[in-house]
């Protein structure tokens, strides 16, 4: 459990790191001319940097701890009858310190820009709704997106490492259908479908960033549950 709980941390930290790492210092630069974005990355570039983040660790840690590296594939995987849930709370455990671990970094490297500050509606990448939603999406679209989301993502993760798939390619329809994730609905959430991601960055933020974080662990959790019960009972047709 040592080796696996280093390999989730570590996993947890670069998707953190990686992804929100490249919406914080990445997405709009020069930082002077947000509104012309002549050389950021934009949605498409952070979508593209969870996807890669997720897709290269999963052949980095994939065969050390399964690289879960969020609490919502855990909670599908164990649903799904994949994983023993004694092993949930040591798995989420190194994913969330992972997760902040990597947003103390990226916190501590914008800070070293002048005039930074944490201000804004998603300070440091953070996920919200109303005011913290890219697009002013409200609560109800916020909770049904990163449901549907969760659910599709789990059920990619269970269909491309079932027993009869092609298990060495399948760090690559899971990375994939991560990026389009973030595509759908960065403007509604800026995209969870991952507490850990989400607490990771959250803490360094506080106020309605912590506020607001208990959707965006009900909500994957509850759509990778509901992924892993689809899968195990109705998918795959298993009772036990």
């Amino acid at each position: 459990m040592s080796r696996r709980f280093l390999a989730e941390l570590i996993g947890t930290f670069v998707l953190v790191f990686g992804g929100c790492g490249s919406a914080v210092l990445a997405a709009v630069f020069p930082y002077a001319q947000a509104d012309s974005n002549p050389l950021g990355l934009g949605f498409l570039g952070v979508a593209l940097a969870f996807g890669l983040t997720l897709l290269t660790m999963a052949y980095a840690i994939g065969h050390v701890s399964g690289c879960h590296i969020n609490p919502a594939v855990s909670f599908g995987l164990w649903a799904s009858g994949r994983f023993r849930g004694s092993e949930l709370l040591p798995y989420i455990v190194a994913q969330v310190l992972g997760g902040v671990i990597a947003g103390g970094l990226i916190y501590g490297i914008a800070s070293g820009r002048a005039g930074f500050e944490l201000s804004g509606s998603n300070p440091l990448a953070t996920n919200g709704f109303g005011a913290h939603s890219p697009g002013g999406y409200g609560l109800i679209s916020a909770l049904v997106i990163e449901v549907v989301l969760s659910f599709v993502f789990l059920l990619v993760i269970l269909g491309a490492t079932h027993k009869d798939a092609i298990k060495d390619l399948a760090g690559v329809p899971i990375g994939l259908s991560l990026t389009l994730i973030h595509l759908i609905s960065i403007p509604v959430t800026n995209t969870s479908v991952n507490p850990a991601r989400s607490t990771g960055v959250a803490l360094w933020v506080g106020g309605d960033a912590i506020g607001q974080l208990w959707l965006f662990w009900l909500a994957p959790i509850v759509g990778g549950l509901l992924a892993g019960w689809v899968q195990r009972h109705l998918l795959e047709g298993r009772s036990n």
